[in-house]
C-alpha cells in the first residue's frame, strides 16, 4: 500500500491552525501529538497544566464553564489569529453510581456542561472566522454509549454524548455549504492511562490478573469482537484522516471505533 507523502514530509496539517480540548491525556494527547507530527500548529487546553510541552501550545481552561471557554476562545485568536481545524475531545462521567435514581441535577447539568455545551459554545466563538475564510473542520469525540448507554454510573453521560451526535449532524448541514466540514468519531473502550489505571485497580482489589481485569471490563460493556482495547493512537489516526484533505467530501458522519463492540449495523 501507497504511504501518504505528505505526513511522511511533515506536511499534511503545515500552516493548519488547530484545537485540540482535553489535549493533554488520553486520546486527546495522542491526537495532538499526531497532529503536531504532521506539520500542524495546534493549540491544547484541559484544566491542569501538562507534565511537559510548549508553554505556548497549551490553555489552562475548564471548557466545561462559559468563562473558560471564552478564555480559550481569545487565547486561540490572540495565538493563531483564527482556526482551521477543532477537535472537541472533552469529554467524561464524575456521576456516582447507583443507576438513575442516585443523579443529581447537578449530576445531570455536569454530563451536559462537559460533553455537549462545551462544544456548543467552542463552535459558536470559533464559526465566524471560518465562515469567514470559507473553510474549516470541526471533529467532535462523542462515544459508543450514545448507543449503548450504562445506566449504573454514565447515564447521563451517554445522554449527553447522544445528543452531541445530533447537534453536530444538524450543524454540519448549516454550515456544510459554506465550506466546514463536522464529524463526529465515536470511540469504544480506549486504553488510556486512566482506563489502565482502572484495570489495575480492579488486579489487586480481585488478586486477579491484569489480563483478567481487562477482559472483565471488556465482558461488562458486551465483549469487544476484536479482543481487546482501541489503543488512543489508532483513534487519534482516524481523527487526523477526517481533518485532513484525504476525507475532503467527507461531512454530517460518525466513524465508530470500537473493535466490533456495537452489535448492530
Amino acid at each position: 500500500m501507497a504511504t501518504n507523502p505528505s505526513f511522511i514530509d511533515g506536511i499534511e496539517f503545515k500552516e493548519k491552525r488547530i484545537l485540540v480540548t482535553g489535549g493533554t491525556r488520553g486520546i486527546g494527547e495522542a491526537i495532538v501529538n499526531r497532529l503536531v507530527r504532521g506539520g500542524g500548529a495546534v493549540i491544547a487546553t484541559a484544566r491542569s497544566l501538562p507534565a511537559a510541552g510548549t508553554p505556548g501550545r497549551f490553555v489552562q481552561a475548564d471548557v466545561s464553564t462559559r468563562d473558560g471557554v471564552d478564555q480559550v476562545i481569545q487565547a486561540v485568536m490572540d495565538r493563531l489569529g483564527g482556526l482551521d481545524v477543532l477537535i472537541h475531545n472533552v469529554g467524561g462521567s464524575a456521576a456516582p453510581g447507583g443507576g438513575a435514581l442516585a443523579l443529581s441535577d447537578d449530576d445531570w447539568q455536569q454530563a451536559f456542561d462537559t460533553n455537549l455545551f462545551a462544544a456548543v459554545r467552542l463552535d459558536h466563538g470559533l464559526l465566524p472566522p471560518m465562515l469567514t475564510q470559507g473553510s474549516g473542520v470541526i471533529i467532535h469525540i462523542s462515544s459508543i454509549q450514545r448507543t449503548l448507554p450504562l445506566y449504573e454510573a454514565t447515564l447521563a453521560y451517554a445522554a449527553a454524548k447522544a445528543a452531541l451526535t445530533n447537534y453536530s449532524k444538524g450543524l454540519s448541514k448549516e454550515v456544510g455549504p459554506k465550506g466546514i466540514r463536522v464529524n463526529t468519531v465515536a470511540p469504544g473502550y480506549t486504553e488510556t492511562e486512566a482506563a489502565q489505571g482502572m484495570v489495575n485497580e480492579i488486579a489487586q482489589r480481585t488478586s486477579i490478573t491484569q489480563g483478567a481485569a481487562r477482559q472483565r471490563i471488556m465482558d461488562a460493556i458486551g465483549g469487544i469482537a476484536l479482543g481487546r482495547p482501541n489503543r488512543p493512537a489508532e483513534v487519534a489516526e482516524l481523527v487526523a484522516f477526517l481533518a485532513s484533505d484525504r476525507a475532503a467530501s467527507i461531512t454530517g458522519s460518525e466513524y465508530v471505533i470500537d473493535g466490533g463492540t456495537i452489535p448492530t449495523v
